[in-house]
């Protein structure tokens, strides 16, 4: 059944069309992903979903009694209520029958009541009964179910106006799951939300009774949450039965048809006119004029102008984005040595030991709040550690991308050019065209950056750091506010990068396509995993289940301290060792060779001496 349709819709602002014409049914318990190009109209659409705006033209039609659930913006709250009150607000209805059954038992227990005793006693009767009907008795475990899976069990007893607004957003997105609606409408959802609360909120969602619309630019979580695609795109919605993978695959088979036919009618069109002029040619030359042909010719004129025409297949374009090293830095980008911080006497982390060498792609994940970003900025020197030792590398040239992009520009008064130009020393032509490759084009790059969006100004950063002299790049979610093309253009250029990289990061798709070397923070350790994060997960699990103290690998530290054991444990360190310093000589031979047959050989036997260490890593796990 159909719970939502709309025909011929059209939405127009400030005299610029967003889409027209356009027209969906939504079933229900559909699982639906709208996705399209920021400023495509994906959050306008769900304003007119949700019964805020309304159309220019057409018409929206809903289920009768449709109750529909959107998180457009922050709710305000008055001063005194805590983030479990406004849980509670999405059992309203229930909450007023349980403070009617109250006093229905206060009047029960009354003896002065008298006549009406039976009266209070049957209201009672009928009151619980609804009460339980409706899930009552089960409203607080609800409550705490998703307040454990979103992680903000420990908000609910702060006052809401106190939270952040990361903080309220979540809390705001937990009444919405709780009430339950028919039509669940979630714009970004993922946006605050660590990996285990994604992870959740995609089971939860899983079971739920109703329909979900979910705009998101995580790839992951669009592929496990749903089975259909509306792309809007160009003002017109188009319709793919898939996940987003198959969502891809198919738009590009599309793009592919339409341009072989576009062009095969343009090779037909070119033929007639050619046929007509020469047509015509021919009639004029004859003697006396040959009537026939120029008939002919008319009637191909006429079919001509019959012909439906094919649009050219729109090819948006793209960030041009390049990132060069200059100098390289020493071998040793950071070296973190037994590093601890606490923050007003709550322990982050304690006995962090890292190390990032040249050239590596490493991330570090974790929930949120367990210090990610304050480990990044003891690597960036900006704090310093309560104990513990960090070394820096020689020659090492940091570019630095913080998830608060432009904090670090004192004045939001100033242009996208002066804020470009604070940076990177050219001039306003060079700037411009720079500019352009980051689509900010003509009078774009006049804009205040106090004026632009999230995406916006994570592309004005982004080319700022194209054209700094940097080769250790450190990013702190760096793939937040950008869609999903941006975010593919990002991924091909680090994938081409020479220097090293360091990043924090929640998207697990940037996480899987980039990095091999994981560092894990929880319950105030770090854990070091050489491999893909995947493989990292599961295996910090498997030690987990086994409720045995889970040591975190160092590297390093076992060169220097390793003692030669009898048991298999030892022995198999003792290999990892020996394999590891065979690789430290094998980096270090690798930048000095220069021949390529030699270099392809150093590589294949470098290969085969990670594969063989992570068999060891997996077998020596095995054995605590």
């Amino acid at each position: 059944m159909i719970i939502c349709s709309g025909q011929q819709l059209a939405k127009m602002y400030g005299g610029n069309l967003i889409f027209e014409d356009i027209q969906f049914e939504i079933h229900e318990k559909a699982r639906v992903g709208l996705v399209g190009r920021n400023g495509s109209g994906k959050t306008t659409l769900f304003r007119l979903l949700a019964k805020q705006e309304t159309p220019d033209t057409g018409a929206i039609h809903w289920k009768k009694g449709c109750e529909i659930g959107y998180l457009a913006q922050i709710p305000y709250y008055p001063n005194g209520r805590s983030a479990n009150d406004v849980l509670k607000e999405a059992f309203s209805h229930l909450i007023e029958i349980e403070n009617r059954m109250k006093l229905c038992e206060l009047a029960i227990s009354d003896e002065t009541v008298g006549n009406t005793f039976e009266q209070h006693l049957k209201e009672y009767g009928e009151l619980q009964e609804v009460f339980s009907i409706e899930g009552g008795y089960e409203m607080d475990a609800n409550i705490d179910r998703v307040a454990n899976g979103l992680n903000i069990s420990h908000l609910l007893d702060k006052a809401f106006e106190s939270l952040s607004g990361g903080e309220k957003t979540k809390v705001c997105l937990g009444q919405q799951l709780l009430k339950t609606p028919d039509l669940l409408l979630l714009d970004e959802p993922t946006n605050h939300l660590d990996m285990s609360a994604v992870d959740w909120l995609s089971k939860y969602l899983h079971e739920y009774a109703g329909a979900v619309v979910i705009i998101s630019h995580d790839r992951y979580f669009l592929d496990e949450t749903v089975n259909r695609i509306i792309n809007l795109e160009d003002g017109e919605l188009t319709n793919y039965n898939t996940n987003y993978t198959g969502f891809v695959k198919e738009k590009e088979e599309r793009l592919l048809r339409e341009f072989q036919q576009y062009e095969e009618q343009q090779k037909k069109i070119k033929k007639m006119k050619e046929t007509i002029k020469r047509l015509k040619e021919w009639a004029n030359q004859a003697n006396p004029p040959n009537a026939g042909l120029h008939k002919r010719a008319a009637s191909m004129e006429k079919a001509l102008e019959r012909m439906e025409k094919l649009d050219r297949p729109i090819h948006h374009k793209k960030m041009n984005m390049t990132l060069e090293t200059t100098e390289r830095s020493g071998k040793d980008a950071v070296i973190l040595t037994d590093v601890s911080k606490s923050f007003n006497n709550i322990e982050l982390f304690n006995s962090v030991n890292m190390h990032i060498r040249y050239q590596e792609r490493t991330v570090i994940v974790g929930d949120n709040g367990t210090g990610k970003s304050t480990l990044l900025k003891i690597i960036l020197e900006e704090l310093v550690p309560d104990s513990g030792e960090v070394k820096v590398g020689s020659n090492r040239k940091v570019g630095y991308l913080s998830q608060h992009v432009f904090s670090n520009i004192a004045n939001e008064h100033l242009t996208v050019i002066e804020a470009f130009r604070e940076n990177v020393s050219v001039t306003e032509g060079e700037a411009r065209h720079i500019l352009a490759k980051f689509l900010f084009y003509g009078h774009a790059v006049f804009r205040k950056v106090k004026s632009l969006s999230g995406g916006e100004r994570m592309r004005l950063r982004l080319a700022q750091l194209m054209h700094e002299d940097i080769n250790f790049l450190i990013l702190d979610e760096p793939t937040n506010h950008l869609d999903i093309e941006s975010r593919e253009v990002l991924e091909d250029t680090l994938k081409n990068y020479e220097g090293t990289i360091l990043a924090v990061s929640h998207d697990r798709y940037f996480i899987k396509l980039l990095f091999n070397k994981v560092y894990i923070i929880d319950d105030g350790k770090v854990h070091f995993f050489d491999g893909d994060f995947e493989w990292a997960r599961k295996k910090l699990i498997e030690r987990k289940q086994k409720k045995q103290q889970p040591p975190t690998i160092e590297i390093e530290k076992k060169q220097e301290k390793t003692i030669p054991r009898t048991d298999d444990s030892g022995k198999i360190e003792n290999e990892i060792v020996e394999i590891e310093n065979q690789l430290n000589k094998m980096n270090e031979e690798l930048g000095k060779v220069k021949e390529l047959n030699k270099l392809q050989h150093l590589y294949n036997e470098k290969e085969e001496l990670e594969q063989q260490r992570h068999k060891l890593y997996e077998k020596w796990e095995s054995l605590l």
